[in-house]
């Protein structure tokens, strides 16, 4: 199986949590601020449940709120009849909730604290993509029972070891996405990912919960490190969360250049970052190349930079530029050959072009028989053979889509008359006419055969 090299163990992540303000590396304003929010929005909350809630120390949010009750913007009501420390709660005053308002017009993030722009590179550093190794026989455990061209996987496996950006092209429906989904489970080990990002006094929100996906053994370890009352001094940084599976994204058509962009709503008051940021330390797939509302060379110019030199550089609407690690292994699928989508130039950074051909007569024959499987079918060697013929007489490529698609019709039609699906020139010449409309390569053979006046295979 794939290797991934442990963080080492002075990564951010790793550190323990911070015990004062200085030690989170935030602005004491800020943290302060912060929990105004959050009050605003919780009502009113004891210390515990405020340390829970920002994933910081008892220890350093006890100035803060000794701050915030100076300055008369919070104070203390006690709830519960214990007559201990835990029976008091917070809430803000009046100037408090005109504060919090104020801070939430400018940013309304009120959510775990951020960890520094800073510890972030670090962290995406000590656990980066590019000490991951891939072997054959990784490759050979992943795509296990996946008929592919052995060529196209040691290209492939060789290029995940790269670091380096590959373009996966081929005809339509010869399994370039398929293999490129399929990369994802060559991403072994976990990795750390913040809350969120504090860039030049702004919160940038950052784990996702689709993205980033948190193993079983993570979400017991957290429940545990944040119990109420715990102390925390000697547990790890809880904004960091631990245990996240190395990121896979996927794009499509619907990608925009303005997606890959920092992009904040003036409605909400936060921040989205984009896609690329997300899956950093992981693999990004931007499938069909080509069929953007942004052009190729639109989307490719706008990656030169991140691709050459593993920096990314995103604006606030501030109009502060700062620099990001682009620490992915971006994937391209096209139907299109390169040099019809870029220049040189950008070519050049592509670190392998793959071709993804149409499948052998023999790996054609094993998808047809998985095919077969899938949907309940006995394969028939004869009516397979009719197929094969079918597709050299009208000059139709063996691709990988087409068993899988047109066995399908075949359960459909078992389907609708209420029989078990039937494997036979019949049916075959069904499917074939469904799934060749006119203007497809080849003509139906149904089609033909009622044009020379035969019904030679009808009832076969």
């Amino acid at each position: 199986m794939s290797l991934a090299l442990p963080a080492p163990a002075n990564a951010p992540a790793d550190a323990r949590a911070p015990r004062t303000v200085d030690e989170t590396g935030l602005p004491f304003l800020f943290l302060a601020e912060l929990l105004g929010k959050i009050l605003l929005q919780r009502g009113q909350l004891r210390l515990a449940e405020l340390a829970a809630h920002t994933k910081l120390n008892v220890s350093v949010i006890d100035p803060l709120i000794a701050f915030l009750r100076s300055e008369k913007l919070c104070e203390v009501a006690r709830i519960g009849n214990s007559g201990t420390d835990a029976d008091l709660c917070y809430i803000l005053t009046e100037a408090g909730r005109a504060r919090a308002q104020a801070a939430l017009g400018r940013n309304a993030y009120a959510g775990p604290a951020p960890v520094t722009l800073a510890a972030y590179v670090a962290q995406v550093n000590a656990q980066s993509v590019a000490n991951m190794q891939v072997t054959r026989s990784a490759m050979a455990a992943v795509f296990d029972g996946v008929v592919v061209n052995p060529v196209v996987l040691d290209q492939i496996g060789a290029g995940m070891n790269s670091g380096r950006a590959l373009f996966l092209h081929g005809v339509a429906g010869s399994g370039k996405t398929y293999l490129a989904e399929r990369l994802r489970d060559l991403l072994v080990g976990t990795i750390a990912v913040p809350h969120a990002l504090m860039v030049d006094g702004e919160v940038i929100p950052f784990f996702d919960n689709v993205q980033h996906c948190v193993t079983e053994a993570a979400v017991t370890d957290a429940a545990l490190t944040e119990a109420p009352g715990l102390d925390r001094g000697s547990a790890p940084d809880l904004r960091w969360i631990r245990g996240v599976r190395r990121p896979a994204a996927l794009a499509g058509g619907e990608l925009t250049l303005d997606m890959l962009d920092l992009r904040f709503d003036p409605h909400t008051r936060l921040y989205q970052a984009p896609p690329h940021l997300r899956s950093n330390n992981g693999i990004f797939i931007i499938d069909d190349l080509g069929r953007q509302r942004c052009t190729p060379e639109a989307l490719m110019n706008r990656w030169i930079v991140p691709m050459d030199r593993n920096v990314d550089y995103l604006t606030l609407h501030t109009g502060h530029t700062f620099q990001v690690p682009f620490d992915v292994i971006v994937v391209f699928s096209s139907n299109f050959v390169p040099q019809r989508l870029s220049d040189g130039a950008f070519l050049r950074r592509l670190g392998y072009k793959i071709e993804v051909p149409a499948a052998s007569t023999d790996e054609y024959t094993r998808l047809f028989r998985q095919a077969c499987e899938s949907v309940g079918v006995a394969f028939d060697a004869a009516s397979f053979e009719y197929l094969l013929a079918c597709h050299r007489e009208r000059g139709v490529p063996l691709l990988a889509c087409y068993p899988r698609d047109l066995m399908r019709q075949l359960r459909d039609l078992a389907r609708y008359e209420d029989c078990a699906p039937e494997l036979s020139r019949r049916t075959l010449d069904w499917a074939w006419d469904n799934y060749f409309a006119a203007g497809a390569p080849g003509r139906p053979a149904s089609q033909e055969r009622r044009e020379r006046g035969t019904t030679e295979y009808e009832h076969a």
